[in-house]
């Protein structure tokens, strides 16, 4: 059997996920996670086989926890299931050590037989974003990602320098550098061409 972990916030979908993985006599899932956070405990408690994980959730994004998980060289493949069908995203997911990267709009027989190539040590990856994924690089590092997501959720400076253990002049000058990478004006702009492009 191929043990599952889902996270996703919304319910319906984690219930609709959870019943079409069911369905398979090979898979099973042996827990759900409403958002990062939880899902990466659920990963460090159960050790799955694969982790199918949306990317916007709240606490941790799905590509964090990825990344958490092969830092701590945990044995889980992870999936990445997600509504955005963005090169940047795909390009971040694949560093970060994902094995699949599947949309949620792909017809569900994809969805068990993408889980089945990850656990058998393969990939799985929507072949138009995979031909797009290598074209323009994302040029942020991930401490100007991390401010320039809070400052397009709306958070003041103050704000970022706490949540984040900076201080306001280091927060600002990240905001500076992502602006100005970016070609934006100001750093709504900037928050929303990274957005678009999938660097945030």
């Amino acid at each position: 059997m191929i043990r599952v972990v889902i996270a996703e916030d919304q319910a319906m979908l984690l219930g609709a996920l959870s019943a079409l993985l069911e369905i398979e006599s090979d898979i099973e899932v042996i827990a759900r996670a409403r958002n990062g956070d939880e899902a990466l405990d659920v990963v460090r408690t159960h050790r799955p086989d694969v982790l199918l994980t949306d990317i916007e959730m709240p606490g941790k994004t799905g590509l964090e926890v990825a990344g958490a998980i092969r830092q701590e060289a945990l044995p889980t493949r992870v999936v990445i299931l997600t509504t955005f069908a963005r090169a940047g995203y795909l390009r971040r997911a694949l560093d970060v050590g994902a094995s699949g990267y599947l949309l949620k709009d792909s017809p569900a027989e994809q969805l068990a037989n993408a889980i089945r190539r990850v656990h058998a040590g393969g990939r799985a990856v929507d072949p138009e974003l995979a031909a797009e994924a290598w074209g323009e690089p994302d040029p942020l590092t991930d401490r100007e990602r991390q401010v320039l997501r809070r400052a397009g959720e709306g958070q003041a400076t103050g704000e970022i320098a706490e949540a984040l253990h900076l201080t306001e002049g280091t927060v600002r000058n990240y905001l500076s550098e992502a602006i100005s990478k970016l070609g934006a004006q100001n750093r709504v702009e900037a928050a929303r061409i990274a957005r678009e492009k999938g660097w945030l």
